[in-house]
């Protein structure tokens, strides 16, 4: 059935949970996409460094109009069955399609072929990412709801990456090898895939923020692009999807090339690591409750990169030295992306009262732009680096002194630079919970001079739509 209401109602926990599953697969596929399948197709397939490199940089270059076609056209849908919904439902079989040509690629194959499903991927993986954002965006309108709503997503994440990083540590106890415990990675993903989008869509309600009319202008789009608190954000997204990026590019390298520890007790301490983000998620969320969004974010990133200077002084291959470090930067990362999300909805709301029209789902397209120009640039940047430095990625292959300690320089110095650079993004950042509050007050005094919109509650056939008074904005 469908009810009407003037706002939505505030998100019980268990629906809050039941909507974060999506994040699982999206939360496996961040970690087995940037940390295991590059060294898969280098060392396994047999694919050399640079043409991997080049293929991340190509797609992520070819991608980059995607999101904002994708954002215009999600804040323009409206359909009997809602508008992210349908957005959900169609991204959850692409992305499947290209799990399985990733994780189950043949030997032999060339730039052509993964550059073809890393857009696949990537297309995918964008359609979820971004209906899932402004949906959540849409559930959670307060400012200390959103932290909370975001802190569940961002823990959901977690469980995925912790899941799928579980795999490999069980092949290795089974006997299978260690490219049989990627593809056991990719199966384990796309059976989840259908599960959690078929649940989101069946069990999760919808409202279409009312609006006077539907246009398309490009001064107001030209007016995201120059808004100081979005490119800000921008700014920030970028760097502190490159540092991590960076880090994770370099993982397994460093950690089995120069720490001494095997693909195994590695792949645990990047468990550990994802681990700690179940607790720094929710835990970074109710500190932004308390002191706010951008000064929680400006403590993270300064706690993350002054713990990424302690990794030299490990003993090399101490597993009890290497898990408190592992902890503590995975309980750190876990608030960057989580405090983008819920400041960006705030944006939104923000450029709502400004613009009159949705602008949700481009605000996260063009955000998104960001992450994937840093992305693609933390992969070409460091594997190129590493084949500067004379670095060999071949499965048993063994590299001079100078090569290990270019790695270790590259893996320490470009997580920290960039880190501390997405932190001071947001210092003298100007919208506070009050500045919120009163941006909500206004958007709900208008919101109420509409029809109240519909919140889907299942797939059962919605009435007739009311008649919107006529005129311009307010």
């Amino acid at each position: 059935m469908t009810t009407n209401a003037p706002a939505p109602r505030p998100l019980s926990t268990p629906m809050a949970l039941s909507f974060s599953t999506l994040a699982l697969p999206l939360g496996a596929l961040a970690v087995a996409v940037s940390v295991y399948i590059p060294p898969f197709f280098a060392s396994q397939l047999g694919v050399n460094l640079t043409s991997i490199g080049l293929a991340f940089f190509i797609v992520r270059m070819l991608d980059l109009g995607v999101d904002p076609v994708l954002g215009l056209v999600m804040d323009r849908t409206r359909t009997r069955i809602g508008r992210y919904r349908l957005w959900v439902l169609i991204g959850g079989p692409i992305l499947m399609a290209a799990v399985y040509a990733l994780f189950e690629a043949p030997n032999g194959i060339g730039l052509g072929y993964l550059v073809v499903w890393l857009l696949v991927f990537y297309l995918g993986n964008s359609i979820l990412s971004l209906g899932h954002s402004a949906w959540a965006a849409t559930l959670a309108t307060e400012y200390h709801q959103r932290s909370r709503v975001f802190g569940i997503l961002a823990a959901a994440g977690v469980v995925g990456a912790m899941s799928v990083l579980l795999i490999p540590i069980g092949a290795a106890h089974v006997g299978l090898s260690e490219g049989e415990g990627v593809r056991a990675m990719g199966w384990f993903i796309f059976a989840l895939i259908p599960v959690v989008v078929i649940l989101v869509a069946l069990r999760t309600p919808e409202r279409v923020v009312p609006t006077p009319h539907e246009h398309f202008a490009f001064k107001d789009y030209l007016s995201l692009i120059t808004k100081p608190d979005l490119l800000r954000l921008f700014l920030a997204q970028m760097a502190l999807t490159l540092g991590p990026g960076w880090m994770s590019a370099l993982y397994m390298f460093f950690f089995t090339d120069s720490r001494g520890f095997s693909v195994e007790q590695a792949s645990a301490l990047l468990l550990v690591y994802v681990v700690a983000g179940i607790v720094g998620a929710p835990l970074t969320a109710r500190l932004a409750m308390r002191f706010s969004k951008h000064r929680t974010l400006m403590v993270t990133t300064t706690a993350y990169s002054l713990g990424l200077c302690t990794v030299m002084f490990l003993p090399k291959g101490s597993m009890a030295a290497g898990v408190p470090m592992m902890f503590w930067q995975g309980f750190m990362a876990a608030g960057f992306d989580l405090m983008i999300r819920a400041m960006l909805a705030d944006v939104a709301d923000e450029v709502r009262l400004e613009q009159g029209q949705e602008r949700l789902s481009l605000i996260y397209a063009l955000n998104a732009l960001a992450n994937k120009i840093a992305s693609a640039f933390a992969i070409v940047l460091t594997f190129r680096l590493l084949a500067q430095i004379g670095f060999n990625a071949a499965d048993g292959a063994v590299n001079s002194d100078a090569a290990i300690r270019g790695l270790e320089l590259a893996f320490i110095a470009g997580p920290i630079v960039f880190v501390m650079l997405g932190g001071a993004c947001v210092v003298g950042w100007k919208l506070d919970a009050a500045k919120h509050a009163a941006i909500r007050e206004e958007l709900e005094r208008r919101d109420a001079l509409y029809a109240e919109a519909p919140i889907l509650e299942s797939f059962a056939p919605d009435p007739a739509p009311p008649v919107l008074p006529q005129g311009g904005r307010d």
